[in-house]
């Protein structure tokens, strides 16, 4: 059995491998999946368009984390703690409470009251006495006592309104800075230059990807979607393939939307467009998938991304649903 141990190893990274890798059809750029980073968007979908109605399937690789927002569990997390937590005010003045109660009943079963004690109907009397005397003494205690423990809770209610004050403030476009869990975005409108360069970079990614040209494709796209790429590389060449697209011809795209965000510019863009999509065996140049004589069309969100007085390149694929 210790004999066989490699090869069953081998067998299993195989097998891995093989899982890992693009099924026949989604073999072109981006692997057929949603991928890369929007910004802070990116786990929110596109707004559909004509070229792409339904709404863009959501990211399935990206390294963008989602941001939930903490601010708005702790306080309740705070508040429940306190809840289970028992009171400290309850506990000493029950506890107070029941001494002198119990103080005052030994004093009529032993003859003497609280206050030095009477006797028969007089001793009753005085215990009634007593013990509206105790109650009123505690309940004005008590009213003190959580007065100064609510006035903590009250500052942090009003550091709460600010920071709710601030989160919307964030979000308004001449925003100076935002909180942890917003972004401060503007509105973008793209120019027809612009969509050209979309254009073109559709093109060029789909070149580069065939060609495997890495500069290129450092070049067209962040370094995030580049590493999506290479992952992508990599479970072909676990099946011994190569995908190629060529002949690409866009054929209608719409926006979906426009921003800026920390400085940088991003558009989403629906993009249909034609192309052939051959995937071939390395090691004998056969067809496995597509047909090198058929145009076939996909329709893809386009997301891209430039700092101010950069060039465009592309930041995520998403795939219409």
């Amino acid at each position: 059995m210790p004999r066989n141990r490699p090869a069953l190893l081998a067998a299993a990274l195989a097998a891995g491998l093989m899982a890992l890798a693009p099924t026949l059809a989604d073999a072109r750029v981006g692997g057929g999946s949603s991928s890369g980073s929007r910004g802070s968007r990116t786990q929110s979908a596109p707004a559909p368009t004509q070229t792409a109605p339904s709404a863009a399937q959501p990211m399935q690789r990206t390294q963008q984390p989602s941001n939930p927002s903490v601010g708005s569990t702790a306080p309740a997390a705070a508040g429940a703690a306190a809840a289970a937590r028992p009171s400290a005010s309850r506990g000493f003045m029950g506890g107070l409470m029941g001494g002198l109660l119990g103080a005052g009943l030994i004093g009529v079963l032993f003859g003497a009251g609280l206050m030095g004690g009477l006797g028969g109907f007089a001793s009753i009397l005085g215990l009634l006495f007593q013990v509206a005397l105790v109650v009123g003494v505690i309940w004005l205690v008590m009213r003190l006592f959580r007065g100064r423990r609510q006035q903590p809770a009250y500052a942090a209610a009003g550091v709460g309104d600010g920071a709710t004050g601030y989160a919307r403030q964030a979000q308004m476009p001449m925003s100076g800075s935002a909180g942890p869990a917003t972004v401060a975005t503007m509105p973008f409108n793209p120019t027809p230059a612009d969509f050209q360069a979309f254009e073109q970079l559709l093109k060029g990614v789909n070149a580069a990807w065939s060609a495997r040209d890495m500069a290129s494709l450092n070049r067209l796209a962040t370094p995030e979607m580049v590493g999506y790429f290479n992952d992508d590389y990599a479970a072909l060449d676990a099946r011994g393939w190569r995908n190629e697209t060529r002949d690409l011809t866009f054929d209608q795209g719409d926006l979906s939307e426009a921003w800026n965000e920390g400085g940088r510019d991003y558009a989403s863009v629906a993009m249909k467009f034609s192309m052939v999509d051959v995937t071939r065996r390395v090691a004998d140049n056969a067809v496995v998938e597509g047909d090198p004589n058929r145009r076939t069309t996909a329709t893809e969100i386009w997301t891209f991304v430039r700092p101010r007085g950069a060039a465009w390149q592309l930041s995520a694929i998403q795939q219409a649903a």
